[in-house]
């Protein structure tokens, strides 16, 4: 495990409320405060103070954004703060997705359908590779962290390390990286694959944009490379190298066959329910889907969908929580939730949706019951496995400002500019106040932005203006220009 520090590049210093908003907010992890709300307003630089919070508690953090495009900003600010520390994506990797999914008044199955985004992939990989042998690691994610994933421990113990200098069968190393799930492509090297020619093997990590290549002479690792996959050229050279799986879902042979027994064993159970209730359809159907499913992962190791028997393989027992992105942080790692009054509702909702569709389908003879583990936490076990947690928000709604131990506000930008002070009229006599306060502004040189509810106000609002002797002009989007 690498343990570099946090360290912040920035041109720039903490100005306005930010000292102080660090200063409390740092205090509060290293005494422990679970919860915290950091309020600040729009445009007073939160994501900045946020940044110079973890330089100060050097935690590795996940910062949830409610949706991919923020996500996506926020991680381009942090890599720019942190430019010598990791800083990892992690959102959904479906460009389109359609669960798999049963209508049972029109007898209508939807098959499983989706575009997975390579690049996203690769990012997600990356993500759980870099939580594993680096501290200095953020990573901003969407509410994609809470979904299922692979047992972190089975990830982490089925890897491939090698050292130069050292004697390993070559045959092993390749039948190790079957195991991994990595194709073998003697001819077009991809992501998730390797190639052998002569005494080199050539590896495509699946969370890299670059190539491994190991240089063998007999049975001993001479070389070890870091190639550019395009031109060929040779990047850097390694003493060692950790290769982790080519997908989440991996598992050791025992445990696989202990999986693919269980699963047997809960098909016998559930054909049994379908035949006393004469569910003759629905009995065939999950045979027929389960017995191919469990040749496939005989043989090769792997079916689709083999994330629905996620139960069986990772040892769980029905109801208890998958693992997920949250179990491959360290213990002491900092949560923050950005735009918290948008993002806690979503972690609420997750579950119930998921499960209602799931539902369907093991009732009908399309999933076994134990596809509904293959479940996002609820909310209660999400935050059974925060550590600490500091809230974002310009709004924060009342259950993030009740729960926190601190309410750090963040008023004054670095700017040293505040937000206008806001008077509240009442609505009668409004027009001829408005009047008054366009005649004193004109008076002083000034010009005067009045904004309407609706189009149609704003040319009648114009024109009684126009009439009062006022130089006005209305503006909307039916005008053309």
């Amino acid at each position: 495990m690498i343990d570099r520090k946090f360290v912040v590049e920035s041109p720039f210093k903490p100005a306005g409320d930010q000292p102080e908003a660090i200063a409390k907010l740092a205090a509060g992890v290293n005494r422990g405060d679970r919860f915290q709300t950091l309020l600040g307003i729009t445009g007073s630089g939160k994501s900045a103070t946020i940044a110079w919070t973890i330089e100060q508690v050097q935690r590795p953090t996940l910062i949830l954004a409610p949706n991919k495009s923020l996500a996506a900003q926020l991680a381009q600010e942090m890599r720019e703060f942190f430019p010598n520390n990791r800083v990892e994506y992690f959102v959904s990797y479906y460009d389109y997705y359609q669960p798999e999914a049963y209508i049972a008044s029109s007898d209508t199955f939807i098959e499983k359908d989706s575009s997975i985004n390579d690049e996203i992939d690769r990012l997600r990989h990356s993500a759980t590779a870099a939580l594993l042998t680096r501290r200095d690691t953020i990573v901003v994610a969407s509410v994609s962290c809470i979904y299922g994933m692979g047992d972190p421990g089975e990830y982490r113990g089925n890897l491939l390390e090698l050292h130069t200098g050292v004697d390993y069968d070559q045959r092993s190393i390749l039948a190790r990286l079957v195991e991994l799930q990595y194709d073998r492509n003697d001819m077009t090297l991809g992501r998730g694959n390797f190639r052998v020619r002569g005494d080199t093997i050539e590896v495509h990590p699946a969370y890299d944009e670059t190539v491994t290549r190991i240089e063998m002479f007999g049975d001993t690792v001479e070389r070890i490379t870091v190639v550019d996959p395009v031109t060929g050229e040779t990047l850097r050279e390694l003493s060692e190298v950790v290769i982790f799986p080519a997908t989440h879902y991996v598992a050791g042979e025992e445990r696989m066959r202990v999986a693919m027994a269980n699963i047997e064993t809960e098909l016998a159970a559930q054909l049994k329910i379908f035949e006393s209730q004469n569910k003759l359809l629905e009995a065939q159907r999950i045979r027929m889907r389960t017995m191919f499913d469990l040749e496939m992962m005989k043989e090769v190791g792997y079916c689709n969908g083999i994330e629905n028997y996620s139960m069986h393989i990772d040892g769980r027992q029905p109801g208890e929580p998958p693992f997920t992105l949250l179990d491959y942080f360290p213990k002491d790692y900092l949560l923050v939730i950005d735009e918290s009054h948008v993002a806690v509702p979503q972690l609420h909702g997750q579950f119930a949706g998921d499960r209602s569709r799931k539902q369907t389908l093991v009732e009908h003879g399309f999933r076994l019951p134990s596809a509904m583990d293959n479940r996002p936490l609820r909310f209660e076990e999400t935050m059974e496995r925060l550590n600490q947690c500091v809230f974002l928000s310009a709004t924060p709604a009342k259950f993030e400002i009740e729960l926190s131990d601190q309410v750090v506000e963040q008023i004054v930008r670095p700017t040293g500019l505040i937000d206008p002070e806001v008077i509240v009229r009442p609505t009668k006599g409004q027009i001829d106040d408005l009047i008054e306060m366009i005649k004193s502004k004109t008076a002083q040189g000034d010009r005067t932005l009045v904004t309407t509810l609706t189009k149609k106000m704003s040319e009648d609002l114009s024109e009684y203006l126009i009439e009062q002797g006022l130089r006005v002009r209305y503006l909307h989007s039916n005008i053309d220009t």
